[in-house]
């Protein structure tokens, strides 16, 4: 793969069809959604707009770390101060403000809020720099 100049579209390197969980979702589902899909994070929505994020780290935490009943909802432990791009932000624009605001991972939203995607640092890395260590740790199949 040849190193991008940074002007391609998020929608060129984003992860389609992100899985996508309603607010009212349990905890306990989540997690489990996680672990059967592999994943490290969830989009959580209210209705077809996005309002939140939720990842293994955010369940670890915000969750098992007080005590609490696995019957609550994924709104109460996702994060939900969030920073989206649009399909159309080039590779450079999200590069940018994942350095700027400190992210790993940015969801993708079309107009009105609707997710359609995520991108990762790991995706960036692998699209703009795929001979970078990060990219190469992007692309090893996962552990066991």
């Amino acid at each position: 793969m040849a190193k991008s100049n940074g002007s391609r579209k998020i929608a060129d390197v984003m992860t389609p069809d992100p899985i996508i969980v309603d607010q009212q979702t349990r905890v306990d589902e989540v997690a489990r959604l996680m672990r059967d899909r592999d994943i490290g994070d969830v989009l959580v929505t209210d209705g077809q707009r996005l309002c939140g994020i939720a990842t293994d780290r955010d369940l670890v935490v915000r969750f098992l770390a007080e005590p609490r009943s696995e019957l609550s909802s994924i709104r109460e432990f996702c994060s939900n101060d969030l920073v989206t791009v649009s399909p159309s932000t080039t590779e450079t624009e999200a590069a940018q403000i994942m350095r700027d605001r400190a992210l790993r991972r940015l969801p993708v939203v079309e107009r009105g809020g609707t997710p359609v995607g995520i991108v990762t640092i790991g995706d960036l890395a692998v699209d703009m720099a795929p001979k970078s260590v990060l990219a190469g740790i992007s692309q090893a199949p996962p552990n066991g």
